[in-house]
């Protein structure tokens, strides 16, 4: 993760240097000014080398703020609920063609709705899982004419 919030603008920094390079060298102009097909490539090249450079230096300074968030998220309760989520869409995606849109969508949707909010909110659960399956599968097997399994 840390070398693409750094590796990004470093490429880019790399990219606007190659354009720059590449407008310098741009044929001059046999009418008019002889510079003028460089100056729009030109001037778009610095732009982006100076926004890179701001980008560079903005990721390494939240780079080090950011080591503080991911040590006290992954204390929590999120490495359980993002490994259950992803268990959910694996059970999800095997019993779909098996059972169908409408009934593994309800299951896989209630099993994370109770998962995220408990037990408590059991009828909000049940209401939001069954609504929103439904609306669902009228949206794409009725109105858009998708066949569904």
């Amino acid at each position: 993760m840390k070398v693409i919030k750094i590796g990004m603008p470093v490429f880019l920094i790399l990219l606007s240097c190659s354009f720059l390079i590449g407008s310098i060298n741009l044929p001059k102009a046999n009418l008019g000014d002889p510079n003028g097909p460089m100056y729009f490539p030109v001037g778009l090249s610095i732009f982006m080398i100076i926004f890179s450079v701001v980008y560079l230096f903005q990721e390494l300074k939240r780079l080090h703020e950011k080591n503080e968030g991911i040590k006290e998220m992954l204390e929590g309760r999120t490495p359980k609920l993002i490994g259950l989520t992803v268990l959910y869409g694996a059970v999800y995606a095997m019993i779909f063609e098996r059972f169908g849109f409408l009934f593994s969508t309800i299951l896989f949707l209630g099993a994370l709705l109770f998962t995220l909010n408990g037990r408590k909110k059991w009828l909000v659960n049940i209401l939001v899982t069954v609504i929103s399956s439904f609306i669902l599968w009228y949206a794409f097997s009725v109105l858009l004419g998708v066949s569904l399994p």
